[in-house]
């Protein structure tokens, strides 16, 4: 049976944390509700926005089954589930994930061969993992650490001839490469997922299946519109694309805590404290963050939403 995959906009999930460091379980509840309540498709736990190279593996199995638990199946959940180390121990990982609930285990793609080896290499430990790991449902993605290594179309022509990759977030962000992929996956299981809002609408109508990338952990309700309507309201599509691009560099200044301490000022429950590091706003940051805030709203009543 194919996983639950479908088109729309899939959160790359903060991970909230206490002041101590612990995880805050109760804001992890907080801020599902918030995204499904903002009409997501799916959730993408335990990546990198997650801070996933900073949890144990204990906490990212249990990261991934109290999202399962707390979405309640009002939309499915994927998650990395490659993390270095021998494919033995990676599909021992991902059949773990599996268990959890997560509809698709994520494979991290560089963690599959070193930055000096080629794509013989990195098919051969892919087909390996595809062995170890039954019929588990997969999904790739294109994370840009340790390093950042992307699929070739044909690649990813092989994957989906294997009928065991469901999920793909890629990171190219250019347009070229992206028209190439996914002339090279149309009509097969793949769903193929943009990380990158600048090229967001030019993949829509190029037959991409949504976004999932940090801009969403802002304002994921305007990337849901933007994906739903694109077809049936160009104009308004293309201005908010504008807008998406234009404030996107803004965005990764001091992210994740950025997004942290933009939905704390939004009325989550969440600190702005990461693990990646201790972060400190200025006043001038935090200035951005609430005109950010009112120009969200602003675009929720032009788009009615």
């Amino acid at each position: 049976m194919e996983p639950e995959v479908t088109k729309g906009v899939w959160p790359v999930m903060l991970t909230p944390f206490k002041e101590n460091g612990e995880v805050d379980w109760s804001g992890v509840d907080a801020l599902t509700d918030w995204y499904i309540e903002a009409g997501v498709a799916g959730l993408f736990a335990v990546c990198l926005s997650s801070e996933m190279y900073e949890l144990t593996e204990e906490e990212k199995i249990s990261l991934v089954r109290r999202v399962v638990k707390r979405s309640a199946g009002r939309v499915p959940v994927v998650a990395s589930g490659t993390f270095g180390g021998s494919i033995k121990r990676q599909a021992q990982f991902i059949k773990k994930l599996w268990e959890q609930g997560a509809k698709a285990a994520v494979v991290i793609v560089c963690q599959l061969a070193r930055r000096d080896e080629g794509d013989d290499i990195w098919l051969q430990n892919v087909s390996r993992l595809l062995e170890l790991t039954d019929e588990v449902p997969l999904g790739f993605y294109e994370c840009p650490l340790p390093y950042h290594r992307l699929l070739t179309p044909e690649i990813l022509r092989w994957a989906a001839s294997t009928k065991r990759f469901f999920f793909y977030k890629d990171t190219s962000a250019q347009t070229d490469l992206i028209k190439d992929k996914l002339g090279a996956i149309k009509g097969t299981s793949i769903r193929w997922f943009n990380a990158d809002s600048l090229t967001l609408l030019d993949s829509l109508l190029l037959g991409g299946d949504g976004f999932s990338g940090i801009d969403a952990n802002f304002c994921p309700e305007l990337y849901v519109w933007l994906c739903e309507n694109f077809q049936r309201e160009p104009e308004s599509s293309r201005k908010l694309q504008r807008f998406l691009g234009v404030i996107k560099l803004a965005l990764s200044n001091k992210y994740p805590a950025s997004s942290k301490m933009f939905l704390q000022l939004c009325g989550l429950p969440i600190s702005p404290v990461c693990r990646t590091g201790k972060v400190t706003f200025t006043e001038r940051e935090i200035r951005f963050l609430k005109y950010l805030r009112e120009l969200i709203k602003d675009w929720h009543k032009e788009l009615g939403i």
